[in-house]
């Protein structure tokens, strides 16, 4: 009854066209006015100890990173560095464009800033070589999305904090999941160019792909930065957010010389709004998950489903059905931390691993980020591309259908996450 109560101020709300971390925290606090004794203090002690995990500091600094790579010309060498090494296949620009995804969501750890970075550049020069717009805006959306699963990546970051699972195995247990649906959004792209015959780039030699490569190593590095120093134990993913700042900061001010040092505090501002707001976020869906776990919700519903016989299997595509739906209305980071704590706690009992439920997640999200009305890759790329969301659509769907077959087997087949974790020793 309680469950229903609090989902339905939620929805109300929700309806109402305010932002979901406002109908959050007013949810909350109409539900514990109205129908608990639970004292007002602990509240605002909840609210501060929610947002007091060390993890939650590397989402401003990866925010930041992102920041300095997308205005700091990195984007633009690792597009051209992609051309170079598959150019010459059916769809070059399209397939350097997912490759050139892929690269640059190994560094940026968002995906709307892996749909700016990368779309802003290509877009032009597929329409301009001659590719159809809808083609072009099609890769673009959909392999933009690899910036949340390709680690670093806030969404991970963000179900680290829901569930206190470990980031540095979520950020290993998304590599080899993100190589696969990269190399399954590159099937989609080669098939359809070929299909219509688009065209190709000339073959580049391997002098310009070198030259291409010297261009973009100093932001491929990143990639060995971050990652290297988890897996080294060097540092930690939120010193390693940390360390991806400062990195992106020197290469784009004193290396590519790309941006001045007057264009720095803008890009500090507009980081520092895009933190603000998430954190924002975060404390409200705290809150909410204390309200939850106050009720004991997340522990009704899972032995509601252990005592009526749903299994492992029955549980996962319902997980994926909701999540899929909530994909419909919310942005990834509300979905994760109001969704994470209801349904961890039944993955729990259910013996599901908590790394492979957090990839499960991060899929269902990414799928969420390219379908309508509020997938927010469709109107970075709307902006981009001057298309309308309803031609967007249509232009993502071979892509989008490939990645819901990608969805299912990532489902139900744990050793494609959980394999490079386990060989590295991190679980």
């Amino acid at each position: 009854m309680n469950a229903t109560i609090i989902f339905l101020i939620l929805l109300v709300l929700m309806l109402t066209g305010m932002p979901i971390s406002i109908s959050l925290g007013l949810t909350v606090l109409t539900f514990l006015f109205g129908f608990t004794n639970v004292p007002l203090e602990s509240v605002a002690l909840k609210l501060f100890t929610g947002i007091e995990k060390f993890e939650i500091m590397a989402i401003p600094f990866f925010i930041l990173a992102g920041n300095f790579l997308t205005h700091g010309g990195v984007a633009r060498r690792m597009i051209n560095f992609a051309t170079a090494m598959v150019g010459h296949w059916y769809g070059g620009l399209g397939l350097g464009g997912v490759v050139a995804c892929a690269l640059f969501a190994a560094v940026s750890g968002s995906s709307p800033a892996t749909v700016v970075a990368i779309g802003s550049i290509l877009l032009p020069a597929m329409v301009k070589a001659g590719f159809p717009n809808k083609f072009g805006a099609g890769v673009i959306t959909t392999s933009g999305a690899l910036g949340i699963l390709i680690p670093p990546s806030i969404v991970m970051v963000m179900y680290s904090v829901a569930t206190n699972t470990s980031v540095g195995a979520l950020f290993m247990a998304g590599v080899v999941p993100g190589l696969a649906l990269a190399g399954v959004l590159g099937g989609v792209t080669y098939w359809r160019a070929r299909k219509f015959n688009y065209p190709r780039l000339p073959k580049a030699s391997w002098g310009e792909r070198w030259k291409a490569f010297r261009a973009s190593a100093w932001g491929l590095l990143l990639i060995v930065i971050v990652m290297g120093g988890i897996y080294a134990g060097v540092f930690t993913p939120t010193e390693a957010a940390a360390m991806s700042a400062v990195y992106a900061f020197f290469v784009a001010v004193f290396i590519y010389k790309d941006m001045g040092l007057k264009d720095v505090p803008k890009v500090l501002l507009n980081s520092a709004n895009m933190s603000a707001m998430l954190l924002y976020i975060i404390t409200n869906a705290v809150l909410f998950s204390f309200i939850m776990t106050n009720e004991n919700i997340p522990q009704a519903l899972a032995d509601w489903m252990l005592g009526n016989g749903l299994g492992v299997i029955t549980f996962l595509l319902a997980v994926n059905v909701i999540l899929l739906l909530a994909g419909n209305f919310m942005e990834p980071s509300s979905i994760v931390l109001i969704f994470a704590p209801i349904l961890f706690p039944v993955a729990m009992k259910l013996g599901i691993d908590p790394v492979h439920f957090g990839i499960i997640m991060v899929v269902n999200m990414e799928v969420g980020m390219c379908h309508p009305p509020v997938g927010l890759n469709l109107y970075v790329a709307s902006g981009i591309t001057k298309m309308g969301i309803t031609e967007l659509t249509v232009a993502v769907w071979p892509w989008l259908l490939a990645m819901l077959g990608f969805l299912a087997v990532v489902t139900y087949w744990p050793g494609l996450s959980l394999w490079f974790p386990r060989m590295l020793g991190m679980m």
